[in-house]
């Protein structure tokens, strides 16, 4: 058995009731009250989220912005200062190593977020196409990382900070901002498909963040969330998981999300003649939502069926806690992804009818 690791707040979950769970070798909560309740606060007031198990890598040097062109799917030289973007890297074959943020701090100095079951494996692929003059740095032990998603998310946060959070746009970021007398990185950016912030810290800082945000944003009626919570907001959303939506046998095109691919960006990267023949060829498999006809959920690896043949497999499925329905993601050969196309879900042996509906599930009315 090897020993789970733990984020900096370990110790603050049970005050607030955390259940843990063994989440890519980290033992994170999956919920304090109800996986229901964290993700209604969060469509509706505000929602907590502690992400510290994300990893962090500093990229810096002179040949910082080649470098990454080369590793990254999007195009890198359109971030600006105070700038995040979201990008993939691939393999050769054009299977993806992960899915990341990309904050440009200032010219030839980059912070990449990655996903935590990745850290050890980007960094060395990282490190293995290192080129020019270019130094890398693993700051995922040094940072945590705090998510304070909802609506009311701005109102929550601007309780504990001068720095007017409103000049913060989507994508964009503010380095030292004081939160609470604590110097943070806040960017507002998301995974739940609602408005929020991300708040990157020194690690020794995080817990006593934790708190002072659960008790500015009381009157809002902000709870602290989930893994649970912050699975089914990210996935009404179809934002992708790695794991599920990505992986190293599923390109960014057939997942979904070919907007953040570049292929007519000058620099050639990793993976990009795989994509750019998947795209010419036509891709063999999509990514399609469906909504069951009968009555079960379908959930991840659950195999889909057209007739009898085995034309996928569900990538992620829940009950909505906003549609009430049984819906899922599912990656499925092209010629069977039309819309309103009927297929089967096999659950528990059982084949089950669903129907391909459009996606995303969920989008927040903006103001």
């Amino acid at each position: 058995m090897t020993e789970l690791k733990r984020t900096p707040l370990f110790d603050v979950y049970k005050e607030y009731g955390g259940k843990t769970i063994d989440f890519g070798g980290w033992e994170l909560p999956v919920q304090f009250s109800s996986i229901k309740e964290e993700h209604e606060a969060v469509r509706t007031k505000a929602g907590l989220f502690d992400v510290s198990h994300m990893g962090e890598v500093e990229v810096k040097g002179a040949d910082s912005l080649k470098y990454l062109q080369k590793m990254m799917t999007n195009d890198i030289s359109k971030i600006k200062n105070g700038g995040a973007q979201y990008t993939a890297m691939c393999y050769e074959n054009g299977g993806t190593v992960d899915d990341l943020l990309v904050y440009k701090i200032e010219d030839n100095h980059y912070l990449l977020v990655v996903n935590a079951s990745n850290i050890e494996k980007d960094y060395k692929w990282l490190e293995e196409h290192l080129e020019g003059d270019v130094s890398l740095e693993n700051l995922s032990e040094k940072m945590a990382q705090l998510a304070v998603q909802g609506p009311l998310a701005e109102k929550v946060l601007q309780k504990l900070t001068d720095t007017d959070l409103s000049g913060v746009g989507f994508f964009k970021f503010q380095q030292e901002v004081l939160i609470n007398g604590k110097k943070a990185l806040v960017s507002r950016t998301g995974y739940t498909g609602e408005d929020g912030f991300e708040v990157y810290c020194d690690s020794a800082e995080a817990a006593v963040l934790w708190k002072e945000i659960l008790k500015a944003g009381k009157e809002e009626g902000i709870l602290p969330c989930g893994l649970g919570a912050r699975d089914t907001l990210r996935f009404e959303a179809v934002l992708a998981l790695y794991g599920q939506e990505l992986s190293a046998e599923i390109s960014p095109l057939e997942a979904g999300i070919g907007f953040a691919v570049k292929l007519t960006k000058e620099a050639d990267f990793i993976g990009k003649e795989a994509l750019k023949q998947q795209k010419e060829n036509g891709l063999p498999r999509k990514l399609v939502g469906i909504e069951m006809i009968d009555r079960g959920i379908p959930r991840h690896g659950y195999p889909v069926y057209k007739g009898e043949e085995l034309i996928g497999e569900v990538t992620t499925g829940t009950q909505s806690p906003t549609l009430k329905k049984n819906i899922g993601l599912a990656l499925i050969k092209t010629e069977f992804a039309g819309l309103e196309s009927e297929v089967e879900v096999e659950i528990r042996g059982k084949r089950l009818k669903a129907t391909v509906i459009p996606t995303p599930f969920y989008k927040r009315e903006k103001k």
